[in-house]
């Protein structure tokens, strides 16, 4: 495995694997470009260098083959504005005659993208014939998308075998995802808080697990709490529960006690009558809300609560928010976390935040600047910090 920053590409052709995925509206507009502007570092790099782009990347669920609705061709604009108007050239089918013809032909300071990897078939099938016909696309094996990281597919996963191990590597976003991951993960420094919210504690329960044996401190929000709370006898009104669960979280509680890990729960909650932006709301202890009532986001006390343990954090992992913060009415709690990993980023703690919810939050609230780290892959993140291997990384690695 050879570094990024310190190839020369002067003269070479990169495959890269981007994760292009982004969000369209029904005019084929992008909403969302954010996994567009994290790879254009890298191909900038290369294009800088001397070198020409290929670049390759999956958009949707597709399930029968092309459609209008699921191809590349819908991002070309917005790629050669963000490459401060270089031409990108497009291949109508990322292993037809057109892809090898142009990227034979491609110059120094050249991109081409090729159409939507998952037209085939074969490419979430992790086939190897598939793998290798990308493959002679190019000279050397960029991967810079962190998102599928975790997927063992054609483009991630298996085609970098297809390349000698000077010519296969991270991209400048997957070298800074797999650092920030490692930095919490392997080099914390205490204390160390994991903020874990969301819906489901079944999402989350291998993720807590393995905090369990790195964590000082673990905050539970979200729809999540109120599963652990019924767990601990708590009334918990029509608030979000998975019965079949109780029995795990009260057996996360017993292991965090005995590793002495800190689980804080909200002490209180914002609740509501229905799940509904314009809802009749209140506050309530989180273990005692009236019948007929749910909890939608975090109470005052518990912002206190969560924010002292925050800002004495030397580094902060959070994955999902505390409430409903789509709604107006839910997302003080959030807000508040937002807030304070802030102030305790600026104070010297390192702070990585991960998961499409999350990183929507601190984007809406104005705070992606004010973290240490803002990850792009949601799925892939929430695997590596459960502990597993995850395929694209592995296979560069070697």
């Amino acid at each position: 495995m050879s570094t990024f920053s310190q190839h020369n590409f002067k003269g070479e052709k990169a495959l890269i694997r981007v994760d292009f995925n982004v969000p369209l509206d029904d005019k084929y507009n992008i909403t969302d470009d954010t996994r567009i502007t994290a790879a254009i570092p890298t191909i900038k790099k290369i294009l800088n260098d001397g070198g020409s782009v290929i670049l390759m990347s999956h958009l949707g669920r597709p399930k029968d083959g092309p459609t209008e609705k699921y191809s590349l061709k819908h991002l070309i604009k917005h790629i050669s504005e963000l490459l401060g108007g270089t031409t990108v050239l497009f291949a109508n089918d990322c292993i037809g005659e057109q892809a090898y013809v142009t990227a034979g032909m491609l110059k120094a300071g050249e991109v081409l993208l090729l159409e939507n990897l998952r037209f085939y078939k074969e490419e979430e099938k992790g086939d190897e014939a598939f793998a290798e016909k990308l493959s002679k696309l190019g000279d050397i094996y960029v991967n810079d998308a962190f998102g599928t990281a975790h997927r063992a597919h054609a483009s991630t996963a298996v085609i970098a075998k297809f390349f000698p191990a000077d010519k296969r590597m991270f991209g400048l976003l997957m070298e800074s995802e797999v650092a920030s991951a490692e930095k919490v993960l392997h080099q914390s420094q205490k204390p160390f808080t994991a903020i874990i919210g969301g819906a489901k504690v079944s999402d989350k329960i291998l993720i807590i697990e393995n905090l369990l044996e790195r964590a000082t401190d673990i905050i539970i929000g979200g729809g999540m709490a109120y599963t652990f709370m019924k767990a601990q006898g708590g009334k918990i009104g029509k608030s979000l529960c998975e019965d079949d669960r109780l029995d795990t979280a009260k057996d996360l509680l017993k292991k965090a006690e005995a590793k002495g890990v800190c689980i804080h729960l909200p002490s209180d909650s914002t609740i509501a009558d229905k799940f509904d932006a314009n809802a009749e709301t209140a506050a309530s202890p989180s273990n005692a809300i009236p019948d007929g009532w749910m909890g939608l986001d975090i109470g005052v006390m518990a912002c206190d609560q969560f924010t002292n343990v925050i800002k004495r954090s030397k580094t902060i992992l959070w994955n999902g928010p505390m409430g409903v913060f789509e709604m107006e009415k839910f997302q003080h709690g959030t807000k508040t976390i937002a807030e304070a990993v802030a102030a305790a980023t600026q104070h010297g703690a390192f702070s990585l935040v991960g998961g499409g919810d999350s990183v929507a939050a601190v984007n809406q609230f104005g705070f992606a600047d004010k973290v240490s780290y803002v990850s792009t892959g949601g799925g892939a993140m929430l695997e590596y910090f459960e502990g597993k291997t995850l395929p694209g990384i592995a296979a560069i690695k070697g």
